[in-house]
């Protein structure tokens, strides 16, 4: 027992070194690098290019990426940590550069230990590393003549699918599209926040675009917009249209957006959506729609017998949406839209659905949260915003299932699915590709916020890339 106990609180291994070694930084997802060892410098340097300062004054963080096998430019690995300092720091040929410093556990036969490494481009030398004499312990011994006096490591690891699950969670740059300083916009940036990302709110708006062939930008007061990992679209209805256009141009430069123009425009146009939900046989209310006042009557006769939803196509939150008990008072109803040149459809009533429908929250083709909302006394609508009250509910297996393809045919990474349970199974009310966020995550207890962070997280997370057959098995 004396023994074991003298061997684990001793001082470490004497560890000897050669000029140059195989090592890895795992707190930044680099598993294997050749570095040189060089006790004439002072500091260590690791190769890094597209390097970007974020985050609060106070903890600054810094994003780059790196090369990691020398002549391998197809292979990216991005990294992020805090800023420690940033120095003056003079190379071997005499010039001077100012570097972001950071801090990282060194792993290398067998022993690990934190040191500071410095931020430059080593595109030009042969190691992507070096390692200089601040970060050599005292039971570190150089031997100047001698070369891999530790394990080897393989490049291998850079074309394995673990490297992507064992990596660190690196630091995101994640803008919000959002007009309005409501509870989502606030829960997604705290959220964020609490995971070491930076979160931007843009106001959609203000937004302006550079549209050209080769370096299309999105520009906002001034300055053109960074490099975002992901971009979160809030739209609101009364600029779908420039919304849309501004998430068009992040999917022009390639950053990944939540939800995509195409869906964004077509959950907004509530006949195309129609048409969408029906052309992939999607369950929902019997719906018409016409132009012209003489087809009245018969658009009615396709709906079926009163009583009516008469709902304008710009409607939101309840709002523009219309329940004729009678006939008559639906001829009245659309007699007046048509009066406005109001564009609207007219939708079957569903009775047994009793003034209440479900929410299904669906975030990356799962239905992570639902809820029941009921409408207020009098009130057919269940709208949160006129009003409803909701509560968690458990649904079927044909309900999730309906909400899951509702939100595919729409190719929406986050939808709120309005369904209504009828006797002929569940029927979509609409899909919504700017849900809120409050009253789901109070009625289910889930943290949706969470749950969307995770789904960015996996789906910006960089893939190996994998060895192309003219590439060496490993540089000696």
């Amino acid at each position: 027992m004396t023994d074991q106990t003298d061997t684990l609180s001793g001082a470490p291994e004497p560890l000897t070194l050669g000029w140059e070694e195989w090592l890895s930084l795992p707190d930044l997802g680099l598993p294997a690098m050749r570095a040189k060892v060089d006790t004439g410098a002072k500091t260590s340097a690791l190769h890094a290019f597209d390097i970007e300062s974020f985050g609060s004054a106070t903890r600054p963080r810094v994003r780059f990426t790196v090369h990691p096998i020398p002549g391998r430019e197809d292979l990216i690995i991005p990294c992020s940590a805090e800023i420690v300092d940033r120095r003056e720091v003079t190379s071997s040929n005499g010039e001077t550069e100012m570097r972001y410093v950071i801090e990282s556990a060194l792993s290398i036969g067998g022993q690990s230990w934190p040191i500071e490494l410095t931020l430059t481009d080593r595109r030009t030398m042969n190691t992507r590393m070096l390692l200089g004499r601040q970060a050599l312990i005292e039971h570190v011994t150089v031997s100047p003549n001698d070369r891999f006096c530790q394990p080897k490591l393989s490049y291998d690891v850079y074309h394995s699918t673990k490297i992507a699950q064992a990596a660190p969670r690196r630091a995101l740059r994640v803008a919000v599209l959002s007009r309005e300083d409501n509870y989502s916009t606030r829960r997604l940036v705290e959220e964020g926040e609490s995971r070491g990302h930076s979160v931007e709110v843009i106001d959609t708006a203000r937004c302006y675009m550079a549209i050209n062939a080769l370096a299309p930008e999105v520009h906002y007061d001034g300055k053109r917009l960074p490099r975002y990992d992901a971009v979160i679209p809030r739209i609101g209805a009364s600029i779908t249209s420039y919304g849309t256009a501004i998430t068009r141009q992040f999917e022009t430069i390639g950053t990944y957006c939540v939800n995509g123009s195409q869906g964004i425009t077509a959950s907004r146009d509530k006949l195309y959506a129609h048409q969408l939900m029906a052309k992939h046989k999607i369950g929902m209310p019997v719906t018409a729609f016409a132009s012209s006042p003489k087809d009245t009557g018969n658009l009615m006769g396709l709906v079926g017998a009163a009583p009516l939803i008469v709902k304008l196509l710009e409607s939101t939150q309840g709002k523009g949406v219309v329940l004729a008990e009678t006939k008559k008072a639906a001829e009245s109803v659309i007699d007046a839209f048509r009066g406005l040149k109001a564009n609207f459809l007219v939708q079957q009533f569903v009775k047994e659905a009793a003034g209440e429908d479900i929410r299904c929250l669906v975030i990356d083709g799962k239905v992570v949260a639902s809820m029941k909302r009921t409408g207020a006394d009098g009130d057919f609508r269940s709208n949160l915003h006129r009003g409803g009250s909701a509560k968690a509910v458990r649904i079927t297996k044909e309900e999730r299932e309906t909400a899951i393809r509702a939100t595919r045919a729409f190719g929406l990474g986050l939808a709120g699915v309005d369904l209504l349970r009828s006797s002929d199974g569940p029927k979509v009310l609409e899909v919504n590709s700017s849900p809120g966020f409050e009253g789901i995550e109070k009625a289910s207890g889930k943290d949706i916020a969470g749950l969307l962070f995770d789904a960015i997280e996996m789906k910006v997370r960089p893939n190996p890339v994998r060895r192309r057959k003219t590439d060496s098995a490993t540089e000696a």
